[in-house]
């Protein structure tokens, strides 16, 4: 890789674009779309492993696309022409394992973060008919049997089937799911938010039995919150009086959702109760099919995440047998539950169980066959095990924790960088990985969609985003530098920062820090959805132009370094964060273009936690600060998260007590805005709520913004536009 000038100061991997005076930028544009990159989404690899399929733009029709080409190759579904119900636009899709039909999803209701209901069809694509997967109201989580002959779903928390060879016959597999009781095949809201999944349901490998994960949560306390008429959309049937929404929420310490595996034989009729391994408060955060009908993977996890089970179920004898377990320090991260692989025959499995997320290959029985990858660098996406060569591909950062390559383990050991070029890159695999599609970025370049060979060698370009490219550059556009620095604890940080266009290093600027610093997450990445807003730090050049220089580091226990970096935050979380964004403001002062008494800090969510930990650590450098949607007590938050980092109240009270922003009030230095939407089924408005009260009663002042019916998302109508813009009136306010 070509090595890139060092930034003054002692600050490397300098990144800079020319600068020229332009029209500016408006909070209505960056919040209306204006600036966002042109992408492709919902792409399905077909099983040739010579085309891909995707939506058309106007999500009407799902195209085929050749993988050697880029170019249409076929038209699967054509809403304008197909014969039945009428489809308005196409949401997504799910293709038969045998090629023949297509679930077409529409009219999809969210629900929480990943879940929704929809209504389906079922389309033929031989006949070029769509007919109605159920009359019965909206569905969840469809998914095909094997042999592509039947359908199970889920309704009002109960699972339902629909053979497609028998006139589409519907019947009812389970008949004791309720609302805040009893789930079955889909997750309650804490598995479905911290172990990022919305469907726990699968066939055997021979279409015969439906395993699931039934939830039991009638013993988890409720949450509630109020709702009122608002607007975008209204709610009339809060006009009068308000209502609310009432759901389980586990907080730390408190149970859980009681977790059982289940079957049920298609012929039979018969309904089996699966003999997991499975201690009092343990977790079953996965269930997944293999290739053989014997077998199916149940995975487990102790209360404090920190030993994984695999086992595999017969579904007829409802024996299980483990074949993996994997313990690590402190904790297993949530992304492995995800790229966990299970082939033909092997399995394919991401541990830190040598401080560095690495790869290691079993066959089903749970026989270690070898470490895929052992070097000092973090394995980030894990795309697939190739049967037929042995060549494992992956997406990692060898060449540092900004970057991130796609790459290729060959089963002699060698391991091939595949998209060396400097930047950050994913990838889509075709489905005998005999292609990818490469989406590239860095820095200061939208996404590039390019195809590729199993080599990396570049086919052609699908999309280069040159509209946007040249759109920008009739803007008046600051330099974004990546960099890093050393704080007074000895700590290398990485950081990027946004000057003006018109940047002078004689002046001295105000500064307004943006970070997010929660366990595993990365803001400091070489690629173009950086900011608070994303799309190449819009918002940030949005900012400059207010006369503001924009900076952004990571914190401890930010990933991308390995787990010893990532990991020292544990059961304190809070502390070394805010340590760490106090000393960037410390380093930032020293600039001899930074006015040291002008500094701000803001971030969102867990962001807005740091942000609030930082402004009361004890070092007065902020001279003001907006909290987004904060936790502002670990108490408050969910099990499953917060007991990853925190373990429970009871193990560890000090953890929990003496490290939050309500223990630090009376340290709190700043003006500070703190914003909230009453609807948050995430981080509840509780947090904000008991978090002021301290604040009044330490006789701090600060600002209050609360968004009535929004959700953690802050989002609908002009509510983005009108968020953004009260606190960046706050910083003005504060800091000019």
């Amino acid at each position: 890789m070509k090595k890139m000038k060092l930034f003054s100061l002692g600050v490397s991997l300098a990144i800079a674009v020319s600068a020229s005076a332009g029209k500016p930028i408006t909070l209505k544009g960056i919040t209306s779309g204006e600036f966002r990159s042109q992408s492709i989404s919902a792409v399905y690899p077909m099983a040739d492993g010579e085309t891909y399929a995707q939506i058309s733009d106007d999500g009407k029709k799902i195209i085929t696309y050749s993988f050697r080409t880029g170019k249409q190759t076929g038209v699967l579904f054509d809403a304008t022409t197909a014969r039945g119900p009428e489809v308005k636009s196409v949401d997504g899709y799910i293709l038969s394992p045998d090629g023949t039909r297509l679930l077409i999803q529409t009219a999809t209701k969210p629900i929480y973060r990943r879940s929704f209901t929809a209504t389906y069809y079922i389309y033929s694509i031989r006949n070029n008919k769509l007919e109605p997967l159920s009359d019965g109201g909206p569905q969840q989580t469809p998914v095909f049997s094997p042999d592509g002959n039947q359908i199970a779903f889920v309704r009002d928390n109960n699972i339902f089937l629909v053979k497609l060879l028998y006139d589409n016959a519907e019947s009812q597999v389970t008949k004791d799911g309720k609302f805040n009781e009893v789930i079955n095949g889909i997750p309650d809201w804490v598995y479905e938010e911290e172990f990022s999944t919305n469907s726990s349901m699968v066939f055997s490998a021979d279409s015969k039995q439906i395993l699931w994960i039934r939830y039991d949560e009638s013993a988890v306390k409720q949450y509630s919150m109020q709702l009122f008429k608002g607007l975008r959309p209204t709610r009339t049937e809060f006009a009068e009086y308000p209502g609310d929404y009432t759901y389980k929420y586990p907080v730390p310490g408190q149970a859980n959702s009681k977790v059982s595996v289940w079957s049920y034989d298609i012929k039979s009729h018969q309904t089996r109760k699966i003999a997991v391994p499975l201690e009092a408060e343990d977790y079953i955060p996965r269930i997944k099919a293999t290739s053989d009908p014997t077998k199916v993977a149940i995975f487990t996890m102790n209360r404090h995440q920190d030993v994984l089970r695999i086992y595999m179920a017969n579904p007829l004898s409802t024996v299980c047998k483990l074949a993996i377990e994997d313990k690590v320090q402190k904790y297993i991260k949530e992304e492995v539950l995800d790229d966990i692989q299970i082939t033909d025959k092997h399995i394919l499995l991401p541990s830190e169980r040598d401080g560095y997320n690495h790869l290691y290959l079993y066959n089903l029985n749970g026989q270690q066959l070898r470490q895929i990858v052992n070097d000092k660098y973090v394995v980030k996406s894990v795309y697939g095990f190739d049967e037929k060569t042995g060549d494992t591909y992956f997406a990692a950062n060898p060449t540092g924790a900004t970057e991130q390559q796609v790459m290729v383990a060959h089963q002699n050991g060698k391991t091939e960088v595949l998209t060396p070029k400097a930047g950050v890159s994913n990838a889509i695999f075709s489905s005998n990985y005999k292609y990818f599609i490469n989406i590239w970025s860095d820095i200061n370049t939208p996404a590039q969609y390019t195809i590729c060979q199993n080599n990396g060698k570049q086919l052609t370009t699908l999309i280069d985003n040159h509209e946007l490219k040249t759109k920008l550059a009739d803007y008046e556009l600051g330099n974004k530098e990546l960099f890093t620095f050393t704080t007074s604890e000895g700590v290398q940080l990485n950081g990027w920062m946004v000057k003006p266009a018109n940047f002078d290093a004689t002046k001295r600027y105000p500064v307004i820090m943006y970070q997010y610093g929660g366990p595993g997450s990365q803001q400091v990445l070489n690629q173009w959805g950086v900011g608070m807003a994303g799309n190449g730090a819009i918002l940030e050049q949005y900012l400059c132009q207010q006369g503001y220089i924009c900076v952004c580091v990571d914190n401890r226990g930010t990933g991308g370094r390995g787990a010893d970096f990532e990991k020292c935050t544990y059961l304190r979380l809070g502390e070394l964060e805010a340590r760490d964004q106090v000393e960037t403001a410390l380093w930032l002062g020293q600039q001899q273009f930074v006015d040291k008494d002008r500094i701000g800090i803001w971030g969102w969510s867990y962001g807005g936690w740091n942000t609030l930990m930082s402004m009361s650590e004890g070092r007065p450098v902020f001279r003001a600060g907006v909290a987004i949607a904060p936790p502002t007590s670990w108490r408050y938050y969910d099990t499953i998260y917060t007991e990853r980092y925190m373990r429970t109240p009871k193990e560890n009270a000090s953890g929990y007590d003496d490290v939050n922003p309500m223990a630090r009030a009376k340290n709190l230095h700043g003006a500070l805005l703190i914003c909230h939407g009453l609807a948050d089924d995430n981080v509840h408005y509780q947090n904000t709520a008991e978090y002021v009260e301290t604040l009044v009663q330490a006789d701090k002042d600060f600002r209050q913004l609360v968004y009535t019916n929004r959700n953690h998302g802050i989002s609908g109508g002009n509510t983005r536009n009108h968020l953004y813009r009260q606190a960046i009136n706050h910083f003005n306010a504060e800091m000019k």
